[in-house]
């Protein structure tokens, strides 16, 4: 079987199956119209803890524990663990792995970083290299706002374009073909994806990034349906990760501009989180926003059979306090993973 499609597309020989997922969110998701499919929702953004940077490492390692125990599994079962968050050095990953004690990779994808877990996670799995995997991402609104804007004491105006950074930490457990243990999900398999490229088009507004992130999503999809020789209309849902209204208005610009017709399948996890009366302008963002979505809502539909192919491409904006400091642009970038229900 050929395992890789041109440059950038991989199918998988025997594709892993997600047996599990978990989802942890704030109050103000919890609000929002997917609020009653997430497995908990905090009242208390720092979770009985000193900061919000140590909540948000909690949420990591609880939402991981969560759905291990969908199958039973306690984390000396798992192979591996791959992860990652929004904040210097995903230092939310690495806490929250040193709690776990699971062999760790960790990702900096930014917002992408769902996509790519399970895309790695997936090609682990297909090469023989593990059995059980552990993927997972987060954020958390009080942390990214601290890190990459102001500090949430200065109450300060946000701009039309900007977007919410999602608390919320997603997990996805993958397991090998064969599998016959305790699962939530017993129908969907990863089957292949498109490893993305890093475009950039010269976004330097750090509250625009569906504007810097909406150019690597086409690019991404572009190089998949190019390279699988494929349409969009054999996916009965195209899934970006965190584009919101803006950036998903130019998303599909850019797909007509490349002959890419979306065919009203396209979905933005960004404009599903939240509901237009809550005050979140373009919709929300952050690794937590497409992991939760995910994990919590969209799986259950497939499991229950609502459609039967989804293409997942979270979407990254890959900045950085440093480089916006110095007058940098801020790249994009997106992974897509195939999903489908057997």
């Amino acid at each position: 079987m050929q395992k890789r499609l041109g440059k950038q597309t991989v199918v998988f020989e025997a594709p892993p199956r997600i047996a599990a997922g978990g989802t942890i969110v704030g109050d103000v998701e919890g609000e929002g119209p997917l609020g009653s499919y997430f497995d908990l929702v905090l009242q208390d953004d720092t979770w009985g803890e000193e900061s919000w940077e140590k909540a948000e490492r909690k949420m990591f390692e609880h939402a991981v524990r969560r759905a291990l125990a969908r199958c039973a599994m306690q984390p000396p079962q798992i192979d591996l663990l791959l992860g990652g968050d929004l904040l210097n050095q995903i230092i939310t990953a690495n806490f929250a792995a040193r709690e776990l004690s699971i062999p760790f990779l960790g990702l900096y994808g930014a917002c992408s970083t769902m996509a790519e877990s399970l895309l790695l996670g997936s090609m682990l799995i297909d090469g023989g290299y593990a059995e059980r995997v552990a993927c997972a991402a987060t954020s958390h609104f009080c942390t990214a706002e601290r890190q990459y804007r102001f500090p949430l004491e200065m109450g300060g105006q946000t701009t039309p374009t900007a977007q919410r950074t999602v608390t919320g930490a997603g997990a996805s457990l993958l397991v090998a073909p064969g599998y016959a243990g305790n699962a939530q999900f017993e129908h969907i398999f990863a089957t292949g994806g498109t490893i993305g490229r890093v475009v950039d088009l010269g976004i330097t507004d750090a509250s625009n990034m569906g504007a810097a992130m909406a150019p690597a999503a086409a690019d991404t999809l572009a190089a998949h349906l190019r390279e699988k020789e494929c349409s969009v209309t054999d996916y009965d849902v195209i899934v970006t990760g965190d584009l919101g209204r803006f950036g998903s208005e130019m998303f599909a610009e850019l797909c007509r501009d490349k002959g890419i017709d979306l065919a009203n399948r396209h979905q933005d996890c960004g404009n599903m989180i939240f509901s237009p009366a809550q005050k979140v302008d373009c919709g929300g963002s952050g690794c937590g926003c497409s992991a939760v979505t995910l994990n919590a809502y969209l799986l259950k539909r497939m499991e229950q059979g609502d459609f039967t192919r989804m293409l997942f491409m979270a979407t990254g904006a890959l900045m950085s306090p440093t480089a916006g400091m110095q007058g940098d642009s801020i790249p994009g970038i997106a992974h897509a993973v195939v999903l489908e229900r057997r």
